[in-house]
């Protein structure tokens, strides 16, 4: 068996592909002399033709104003298997809709509770919801409901919910709880009228409420559900997985072990391959794209190479649905060494802000609802709130099963969207034997070289990684610059290897080095020598605002230095998420969720103490985008950030807005303020100014989390983003280089010195002096930030009277990651 091909099938055979015509015919052989990720991007064009779920801009409350829906009733529950971040949407749903006006009700137990009625359905206040969105699980409980599924069940269901005048439902749930709702809904007018023929409710109570409206969050871990970019609960369960699988890892080194990791997905193939992704595995089996028969061959021949070549461990990541291609399930029996990862735990702050967002644009949604409205299902595309229709996306769903069921393969891959097909075709690449047999290079062979710019962040030995792996495929050599422009005017570059890099995944910070540093007038002569001394013909820079602000300067003397006359790429790496051209920088979901853990333990050490507010202190620079979105994923009740002036009055109102909550129980306060804030307002002065008008109600505490935010192991999320980001950035490169090779364009503009970023749901390649116009250099900001549309949600989950303003859906051009 020739290890160094591809044993799997093809993963597109009878697309239409534009003139492309012997990759239809050939598969992955033709894929390679195209070049794999260019092979990716065609069949993202056709997918793109193809029928697909369209979603409508959620509004988030345009100047939705307090108190705007008095006297409507809102209810919530959650139904099926749990998933972390329910209690977030909850917590939301809660807030937003008494902010509204609403009398908001707690179904719980599901379905069950529906109908059981009885205690089962009780009205929350703002309090009931106090100190959840940490929690795991869902506080209103959730439950299988055979009763639900018969005619009579429903029946007293809806019985139960119009005698307490409740017809606007958040359902929280996968897509059997979605559909269950649909059906209620469809039922509810003869439900109605034999509860009328009963005697059971009056027919003035009926005309008062004739029809119910649904709106559906989906919470589940496989992120097994078609129109939404995540699930709640998704990120979670990945960072489980991997915090398991980076547990493994070091008893598998010292022991020369194979391990077999098995995670939850019976139907879905997402956690294990995104997992297969951030922790490198060497094999994933996924329902979607099963293996032939022979895989246990393929895989102990694969695994004869890598010991062969000095690999000491091996990973290999399955779903529990997996199967071969004649239907027989991949089992335990396959290894002695079998790990199996479940659910649980406090939610990611991902999770807990995605169930924020969803549940208040899900109350939104209910009350612009009219009889005549569909069920929607709130969903995240891009990085945005939008509402599609629950019954299209059951229904999608259901297809991939389908497909599946039929063994078309292609169909299921493809019906999973483009962010999963890319996952599949990245993994594959990446873990291919041998890439320098491969002839992908067109004849060419270039000299690349990767640098690590600015403060570590997680994801930046991820993106190092992706970017050696891609080069070698491209017959490229691979030079890593050790500790950033000093490094690179002492010569200090090491050729990079396939097995350098391996294991890189894992770790934070930066193996190659960075600093924080920018190219002067002194140093640029010295880096153009190196350059030319190393015949280096394209550079990846991975790093911060200095990163960017570096490439700028480079840039902009190529006219005096030849040398610097290469294609240049920047990739956003910093916690802070200060860099213009991108709405989210490599390494802010790792920082993001270590503030949070971290503000998890200090809200615990508050528990039995007299109360108690705490002001926590991030880091960003000028940026508060940490400030903002802990505040939000933490429960925090305000956030004092550089871009929105806040007054000594500001500061005093807090104080009354704290009193007022602690005169009703609650015990401790949470104040997140930016480094840079304010130079005069600092932690220590609102400290004092909050025991000053304190009058001895409650005492205050400072917290600085210092350089503790930039993580330790980074998030499944910014170890894909930077695999996936690099390998973009390697193609585009290469692109260029070979269009100067053959004298078709110069380096020497604009759009051969660029910035990778995200927009949306896309990534665009933009030039740093476009960049350049908007960008305020002397607080290292963009000047416009999307998150900053996210403060309001946080003033009116913390009970501050405040307006909810629109975030408008993203309609950005480019390529998705």
């Amino acid at each position: 068996m020739d290890t160094e091909k591809n044993p799997w099938p093809p993963l597109v055979h009878e697309y239409p592909i534009d003139h492309q015509d012997d990759f239809v015919q050939h598969g992955d052989e033709a894929a390679d002399e195209i070049g794999p990720l260019e092979a990716v991007r065609i069949r993202e064009r056709q997918a793109k033709r193809m029928d697909s779920i369209i979603p409508v801009m959620g509004r988030e409350g345009a100047n939705i104003q307090l108190n705007l829906y008095r006297g409507r009733t809102v209810a919530v529950f959650t139904s099926g298997g749990d998933s972390q971040g329910m209690n977030s949407a909850v917590r939301s749903v809660v807030r937003m809709g008494i902010y509204l006006g609403c009398r908001v009700y707690f179904i719980n137990e599901g379905y069950q509770g529906m109908v059981d009625g009885g205690e089962h359905i009780a009205e929350a206040t703002w309090n009931s919801v106090s100190d959840i969105i940490q929690k795991g699980g869902t506080i209103i409980g959730s439950a299988r409901c055979a009763d639900f599924r018969e005619r009579e069940g429903r029946k007293k269901a809806a019985y139960n919910l119009i005698s307490r005048g409740i017809t606007n439902l958040v359902c929280i749930g996968g897509d059997g709880s979605l559909t269950g709702a649909n059906t209620f809904r469809k039922d509810w007018p003869g439900l109605l009228e034999e509860l009328i023929k009963d005697g059971t409710i009056s027919q003035e109570l009926a005309d008062q409420h004739p029809n119910i409206q649904i709106v559906g969050l989906v919470g589940s871990i496989d992120n097994d559900f078609c129109g939404t970019d995540m699930t709640i609960g998704t990120d979670t369960a990945l960072q489980r997985i991997i915090e398991a699988v980076d547990a493994v890892v070091s008893t598998a080194q010292s022991h020369q072990r194979a391990f077999v990791v098995e995670v939850m997905g019976r139907h879905c193939g997402y956690l294990a391959l995104v997992a297969a992704l951030a922790s490198e595995a060497d094999f994933c089996f996924i329902p979607e794209w099963p293996p032939p028969s022979n895989w246990r061959d393929i895989l102990c021949q694969k695994l004869s190479v890598m010991r062969g070549e000095g690999q000491r461990l091996n990973i290999i990541i399955v779903a529990e649905g997996a199967i071969d291609r004649d239907g027989t399930a991949i089992s335990a029996d396959m290894s002695p060494f079998w790990v199996t990862c479940k659910e649980g735990g406090h939610p990611s702050a991902f999770d807990r802000i995605l169930g924020c967002r969803m549940g208040a644009e899900a109350v939104l949604a209910l009350m612009e609802m009219t009889p005549e409205s569909e069920p929607c299902v709130i969903s995240i595309d891009g990085n945005s709130m939008v509402r599609v229709p629950l019954m299209q996306c059951v229904e999608r769903t259901q297809a991939v099963q389908k497909a599946m069921n039929e063994k078309d393969w292609e169909t299921a891959v493809r019906l999973r969207g483009r962010s999963f097909q890319r996952n599949l075709d990245t993994y594959r690449l990446l873990t291919k034997l041998h890439p320098e047999k491969d002839n992908l290079s067109g004849g060419h062979h270039f000299n690349v070289a990767v640098m690590n710019v600015g403060a570590p962040a997680g994801g930046m030995n991820a993106a190092v990684r992706s970017f050696t792996r891609i080069s070698l495929y491209h017959r490229c050599t691979v030079w890593g610059i050790n500790d950033s422009f000093e490094g690179l005017m002492k010569g200090k570059l090491t050729e990079l290897k396939w097995s350098t890099v391996t294991n890189w995944v894992m770790h934070g910070g930066s193996f190659l080095g960075t600093q924080k540093q920018l190219p002067t007038a002194e140093t640029i002569p010295k880096i153009a020598e190196t350059l030319k001394k190393f015949n280096i013909q394209a550079l990846l820079l991975v790093g911060g605002f200095e990163a960017y602000h570096s490439t700028l300067i480079l840039s902009q003397h190529r006219d005096k230095f030849p040398e610097l006359q290469i294609p240049m790429c920047v990739i956003p790496c910093t916690i802070s998420n200060n860099v213009p051209g991108t709405v989210l920088s490599l390494g802010s979901d790792t920082a993001v969720n270590e503030i949070c853990s971290q503000i998890d333990k200090i809200k615990q050490s508050a528990t039995g103490t007299k109360r108690r507010v705490f002001i926590i202190e991030t880091m960003g620079g000028y940026c508060g985008y940490l400030a903002t979105v802990s505040a939000i994923g933490s429960g925090a009740d305000n956030a004092y950030i550089f871009e929105e002036d806040f007054t000594v009055e500001d500061i005093i109102e807090d104080v009354r807005v704290i009193t007022q909550k602690m005169e009703k129980g609650v015990q401790r306060y949470l104040i997140v303020r930016n480094e840079c804030a304010n130079k005069n307002y600092t932690t220590e002065f609102v400290q004092q100014l909050f025991a000053e008008e304190s009058h001895g109600e409650f005492s205050t505490r400072i917290n600085v989390l210092g350089h503790a935010q930039q993580g330790g192991s980074p998030t499944p999320f910014d170890r894909n983003m930077g695999t996936k980001l690099a390998a973009r950035a390697t193609e585009h490169l290469m692109t260029l280089m070979k269009q100067q090779f053959d004298g078709k364009n110069s380096a020497n503009t604009p759009d051969t010195a660029v910035l990778l970023g995200l927009n949306g749901r896309r990534v665009v390649f933009t030039p740093v002096a476009e960049l350049a116009e908007e960008t305020d250099f002397t607080h290292r900001l963009p000047n416009q930030q999307w998150w900053l549309k996210l403060r309001p949600l946080l003033r009116i989950l913390a009970k501050h009277a405040d307006t909810y303003m629109t975030e408008a859906l993203e309609d950005s051009e480019g390529e998705g990651i």
